[in-house]
């Protein structure tokens, strides 16, 4: 009875430990996250994040920046802009088309990073391009002559995707004091930017996976940001590959202000303003520009400090400090939103997506379901455009539905996707997993079409490990085709990850996570075609 209720106070003694470290841990957690100043960030700001934590670590405060795309830190802040104190994001136009742009204050401007064309230095020879003026039409008229193909960031999920269109966009209306929802009805305007579009070989839907995609491909000139491209022909350089020649369009080229914004969550927090003041004093200061300069980013829009080592911003790459860049005019809110609806409407080069749907006995049940609601999502036009991912009627889609088999269902075009749905909500699940015999008929029904018309892709959804066929079926088929048509898989169930990313890395493609949200992932992918 007494070691009873020895071990009753002994519990009793621990939980009251317990409970005594709960509320210590509680509060000294209470008391870090004043301390902590929370900014979000896009990706292309990641060089600097080493330097903000130490400033603000010498000022006594901690920093936490999550990174993101531009457009998603849009639709973040639309969200919630309480888990944030200040946003660094790539351009102010996206300030600007926050819903309550009001909370956002004290935009400064830290460094300028332009987004150009980077071509290899012999196909920008060849071109006429090396040494001279180059203009937007020039640009255009090498894509209408097929000498001139490019990779490029999306449109509508990325902000180099989404410049360099407006951009073009801009200059090709012939540079407007304004560009208006007239300037966007216009033939000639709509016809240009068509053939401008012809010319892209794919597309990504971020700029991080653009660079990886360049490199692994067989590809000779992308849009991007110059600093990427600046920190790309370094290492190129030292690999002995030739670097890109960057091109700057005198008539105007995209320029990213990376400004620094305070989020104004609570009008009476002074401590929190203070922390943002010290962040951006120092990110403006002769130290931070220094350190910026050398990733490769301009301290003002002519160019950067005159001590600045001339290897980082090489003229033989085609780039000159000297002179002033001229920026485009971004057009209002209203405008640009009809911009893109333009874009993916009619000038975006059309795509033929086949999708893979496994639809084997593991996918039984809420597999299946789970598969239909969000194929369902993606082809209707109406909720796929709310999030700016719906097809056109220019499109083509392609359904192969497989088990150990597979089957072929007609191929529709975009705006049929009535049909689509209905087939794909009455299949069923059975039988084992194809993936690789699927694979190969995806790749085949694609190589019919002109690559010079169409974007063309395979989607390939599976929760399980293939158990019929085999991968080298598959690299046989690819390698001996001379196929450079991407696989993008999106896993979910118990998919094999190892399997889906030797088919990524053998097609230059990518692996999604669809396990904790498979319309997620669905969003995802459909930004890269």
């Amino acid at each position: 009875m007494t070691d009873y209720k020895s071990l009753k106070s002994f519990i009793k003694i621990m939980i009251f430990f317990v409970i005594i470290f709960v509320i210590i841990n509680s509060c000294s957690k209470f008391k870090n996250d004043k301390k902590l100043f929370r900014i979000i960030a896009s990706s292309s700001t990641r060089g600097m994040e080493s330097y903000i934590k130490k400033c603000a670590k010498k000022e006594g405060f901690n920093v936490s920046i999550d990174y993101y795309g531009d457009l998603e830190i849009v639709d973040i802040l639309n969200d919630d802009s309480s888990k944030y104190d200040a946003v660094w994001i790539s351009n102010s136009i996206w300030l600007y088309n926050l819903d309550n742009s009001s909370i956002i204050t004290d935009s400064k401007s830290t460094f300028i990073d332009p987004v150009v064309l980077g071509i290899e230095k012999s196909k920008a020879e060849e071109l006429g391009f090396v040494g001279n003026d180059v203009y937007n039409k020039d640009i255009l008229d090498s894509v209408r002559n097929g000498n001139l193909k490019y990779v490029m960031s999306s449109v509508t999920k990325t902000n180099t995707g989404a410049t360099t269109y407006l951009s073009f966009l801009n200059s090709l209306a012939g540079s407007p004091e304004v560009l208006t929802s007239q300037h966007l009805s216009n033939e000639s305007l709509v016809s240009d930017l068509k053939d401008l579009f012809k010319g892209v070989e794919r597309v990504s839907g971020d700029e991080d996976y653009l660079l990886k995609m360049y490199e692994n491909g067989d590809y000779n000139a992308m849009f991007n940001y110059e600093s990427t491209l600046i920190n790309l022909n370094k290492k190129r350089v030292s690999k002995g590959k030739e670097p890109l020649y960057l091109i700057y369009p005198k008539d105007g080229v995209a320029i990213n202000d990376m400004p620094l914004a305070y989020i104004n969550n609570n009008l009476n927090d002074k401590d929190k303003k203070d922390k943002f003041i010290k962040i951006q004093e120092y990110l403006r200061n002769d130290e931070a520009i220094t350190k910026m300069e050398k990733l490769g980013y301009r301290s003002w829009y002519g160019g950067v400090k005159e001590n600045t080592d001339k290897s980082v911003f090489n003229p033989d790459w085609g780039i000159d400090t000297s002179k002033y860049l001229k920026d485009m005019k971004y057009p209002s809110k209203k405008v640009m939103s009809e911009a893109i609806n333009l874009y993916i409407e009619k000038l975006r080069k059309p795509t033929h997506v086949v999708f893979c749907l496994d639809i084997s006995g593991s996918m039984y049940g809420t597999g299946l379901d789970t598969l239909k609601e969000a194929m369902n999502y993606i082809l209707n036009y109406e909720t796929s455009s709310r999030d700016k991912l719906q097809f056109s009627s220019l499109d083509k889609i392609t359904i192969i539905a497989f088990d150990d088999k597979y089957k072929v269902y007609d191929t529709k075009m975009g705006d049929d996707t009535d049909s689509v749905i209905s087939i794909i909500n009455n299949l069923e699940a059975g039988g084992a997993t194809n993936i690789y015999d699927t694979s190969v008929e995806a790749l085949k029904i694609l190589s019919k079409d002109d690559s010079n018309e169409y974007t063309k892709t395979v989607i390939l959804m599976t929760d399980g490990m293939s158990n019929v066929g085999t991968y080298r079926d598959l690299e046989k088929y690819y390698k001996s085709s001379k196929s450079s048509i991407p696989i993008y898989s999106i896993t979910f169930g118990d998919s094999s990850e190892y399997e889906l990313n030797k088919v990524a890395r053998l097609t230059n493609g990518k692996v999604f996570d669809g396990k904790s949200g498979l319309k997620e992932a669905f969003m995802e992918v459909r930004s890269y075609n």
